[in-house]
């Protein structure tokens, strides 16, 4: 079998996975009128600027990307584009969700939602890359698990009230 990604690649998705969700606790952060909620928002933006910092690092111990046999540079950069966009959050239908969310709940669902998305798309690309790199794909599938935890306590205790 054939393995398409490196694990500095899987690395620098997780960067562009990261980024993104940092950009959407910025929003559900400006979105919420609880200023407790706003600020879980804005530590869990912080805790996804950490992140990428963590991957950003990973990368440069894995070294560079080097781009397939079977394609350009510009087809590689296109197709990684696409598998970061088919994640949840990054759809126009998630934006729109979290735009028109009921309440904090709501957007603390999409949140976890979106955790558990990044964690799937690394079990699915651990399964693809050699087996000397899956311990790197794990590390970013630990940190991932990590926020949903986090988010799963902070909707329970929303919930309770």
């Amino acid at each position: 079998m054939a393995h398409f990604f490196s694990a500095s690649e899987i690395a620098n998705i997780a960067i562009e996975i990261e980024k993104k969700g940092r950009e959407f606790y910025l929003q559900a952060a400006e979105n919420v009128t609880s200023p407790r909620v706003r600020e879980i928002f804005r530590y869990l933006a912080d805790e996804e600027a950490k992140h990428e910092e963590f991957f950003r690092s990973m990368v440069s111990r894995l070294g560079k990307v080097g781009i397939p046999a079977w394609a350009t540079q510009d087809e590689y950069m296109q197709y990684l584009s696409a598998l970061i966009e088919s994640h949840m959050l990054f759809n126009d239908l998630a934006r729109q969700y979290m735009i028109q969310a009921g309440d904090e709940l709501e957007v603390l669902r999409m949140a976890m939602n979106f955790e558990k998305d990044t964690m799937l798309f690394f079990l699915e690309m651990k399964e693809l890359v050699p087996d000397s790199e899956k311990s790197a794909v794990q590390q970013c599938y630990e940190e991932e698990r990590r926020h949903l935890k986090e988010l799963g306590k902070v909707s329970a205790q929303l919930g309770a009230e």
